[in-house]
């Protein structure tokens, strides 16, 4: 009875933490339906949103949009501007970004560098 009842509630935390992601994103869309924002920003916007592995970096971003590194940096000032990115606080040999609001657990972050 004991592991049943623990398997009910690790399903309702999982359930409460993919409903938060999804509530998220729609209001995240929705606050920028009239943002300008080009296909590689809404492509990695909707990556960080459904849980991006590791940390994101310009050099990621260039990799998985394939576009130039310098086209990359672009993207990526532009969405600090519009206040939609931030630089981590934690700094560090490369710069990571992480996406304003973004509820705990959209990210895997397991110290790997995958893209």
């Amino acid at each position: 009875m004991v592991w049943f009842l623990n398997c009910l509630i690790n399903a309702l935390k999982s359930t409460g933490l993919i409903l938060s992601k999804v509530l998220f994103k729609a209001a995240f869309w929705q606050k920028h339906v009239d943002t300008a924002l080009n296909d590689r920003q809404r492509k990695l916007l909707n990556r960080l949103m459904d849980g991006f592995d590791g940390k994101l970096t310009s050099s990621k971003w260039a990799k998985i949009a394939k576009c130039s590194k310098d086209s990359a940096v672009r993207d990526i000032n532009d969405l600090i501007e519009k206040g939609i990115l931030q630089k981590e606080a934690a700094g560090g040999r490369s710069t990571n970004y992480e996406l304003i609001g973004m509820p705990a657990g959209n990210r895997v972050d397991n110290g790997e560098s995958h893209s």
